[in-house]
């Protein structure tokens, strides 16, 4: 019985040092509504500075041209949650670089945020390719300095890599955590095994 509750709760687990294009993976007891099962992309984080992320998997339930002007009715493109702060801005991140979206900024490796917001609508109205490419979210989410290091001694978070840019942008919900923690191998494989609402059961 205690290797199985080893097996199942053990979230002690050391991570690594986030930087600016981390994921942060929430573990498997954190219910807090808009982070149950999230998982953020660091946008910008270092000491002495505040933390910023997006959580990327959670959908919000309006599309981008109820947003914005100018989107074409024939593109139908899900808006994200990417958190509890500034939830009347949008921000994008996407692989396309500066030279399709001038502008934007590499956050790291082929990752960037934002750019010139005309250059995305023609991209958009032009019917290229979204999957894998480009994510839109309302809303950001902050922590102040040194907020995330405590949070990381408290192991609310386990800090990943991105292998490949694109796959931030396939897939939603519970079942992209669910992709995230088995990419990140079998000492977490425990966290699969947890309900994302336990009172369901």
């Amino acid at each position: 019985m205690s290797d199985l509750s080893s097996f199942l709760f053990n979230i002690n687990i050391s991570a690594a040092s986030p930087e600016p294009g981390s994921l942060l993976v929430a573990e498997p007891f954190l219910r807090e509504s808009y982070f149950n099962h999230a998982v953020i992309c660091l946008i910008d984080h270092g000491p002495g500075h505040a933390t910023m992320g997006v959580v990327l998997n959670k959908l919000s339930g309006h599309y981008l041209g109820e947003l914005v002007e100018g989107i074409s009715e024939k593109v139908e493109v899900p808006v994200f949650c990417g958190g509890p702060m500034s939830c009347d801005r949008l921000f994008f991140l996407h692989t396309l670089g500066d030279t399709i979206i001038p502008g934007a900024r590499e956050i790291n490796g082929g990752l960037w945020i934002g750019g010139d917001f005309e250059a995305m609508k023609q991209y958009v109205n032009a019917g290229y390719p979204l999957e894998g490419h480009i994510r839109f979210f309302i809303g950001y989410s902050g922590w102040e300095d040194g907020q995330l290091e405590g949070e990381l001694r408290g192991n609310v978070w386990a800090v990943a890599p991105v292998s490949r840019p694109a796959d931030l942008f396939t897939g939603a919900e519970d079942a992209f955590w669910h992709r995230q923690v088995r990419n990140m191998g079998e000492c977490y494989r425990g966290w699969l095994y947890h309900p994302q609402n336990p009172r369901a059961n």
